[in-house]
C-alpha cells in the first residue's frame, strides 16, 4: 500500500511506529524471545512494558472495554502510548486498529471526563491497520485530556466501510503514565 504522507514529520514518524509495530507483531505471533518486551506493571487496565534488545523502548497497552458493533471480526485492538527516550520521544500514541483502514481515512478519538464538558476530540492518520496523531503539539493536548478524563473513544473505518467504535477506561492512565516517564530512562 502507498503511504501518501507528505508532511516530513508525519513520515518520520511513520518509520518508528513501523519498526515499533514489527515488533509488537513478532511478540504476538512468536511470544516473547530472550530480552524482548516484558510487562512490568499493570494500572486497571493499561500494562506497561519494556524492552531492552537494541535500544530501551517502553509503552503502556491498553486493550478496548467495549466495542461497537459487537462480534466484529479483526485481529487484537491495542492502544499504545510508547517512549524511545534515545530519540526524545517520551509519550507517542498510537491506536492498532485490528483491521486495514479505508483509505484516506481519518480516525477521530475523543475523551471524556467527569461532569458535563465537551470532549476532546483528537484526528489522527492511518497507515495500513494503525493510526497515529499527525501533529505533536495535539498528541501533547491528547495525553492530557486522557490524564484528566474519564474514558477514551476512537471511531474508525474499516477498509470495507465498517464504522467501529472502540472504547478505552482511562482509570490508571495518569499512574501508567508516570511510571512510563519514570521507569524508561
Amino acid at each position: 500500500m502507498k503511504n501518501d504522507v507528505s508532511h516530513p514529520a508525519q513520515t518520520a514518524q511513520c518509520a518508528s511506529l513501523t519498526a515499533f509495530a514489527a515488533l509488537i507483531a513478532v511478540l504476538a505471533v512468536c511470544g516473547p524471545p530472550a530480552q524482548a518486551a516484558i510487562a512490568i506493571r499493570t494500572f486497571n487496565g493499561w500494562t506497561l512494558y519494556s524492552e531492552t534488545a537494541q535500544q530501551q523502548i517502553c509503552f503502556l497497552a491498553a486493550s478496548p472495554a467495549e466495542t461497537a458493533p459487537a462480534g466484529i471480526k479483526r485481529d487484537t485492538a491495542l492502544l499504545y502510548i510508547s517512549a524511545w527516550p534515545k530519540e526524545g520521544v517520551r509519550t507517542e500514541v498510537s491506536f492498532k486498529l485490528g483491521f486495514p483502514a479505508r483509505k484516506a481515512s481519518e480516525p477521530v478519538v475523543s475523551v471524556t471526563g467527569p461532569g458535563s464538558a465537551p470532549p476532546a476530540a483528537f484526528r489522527m492518520f492511518v497507515k495500513d491497520d494503525r493510526a497515529f496523531v499527525a501533529d505533536a503539539t495535539q498528541e501533547l493536548k491528547l495525553i492530557e485530556a486522557m490524564r484528566k478524563g474519564s474514558r477514551l473513544v476512537v471511531q474508525s473505518t474499516s477498509e470495507r466501510g465498517t464504522s467501529v467504535t472502540d472504547t478505552f477506561p482511562l482509570a490508571g492512565i495518569t499512574a501508567g503514565l508516570q511510571a512510563l516517564a519514570t521507569g524508561c530512562p
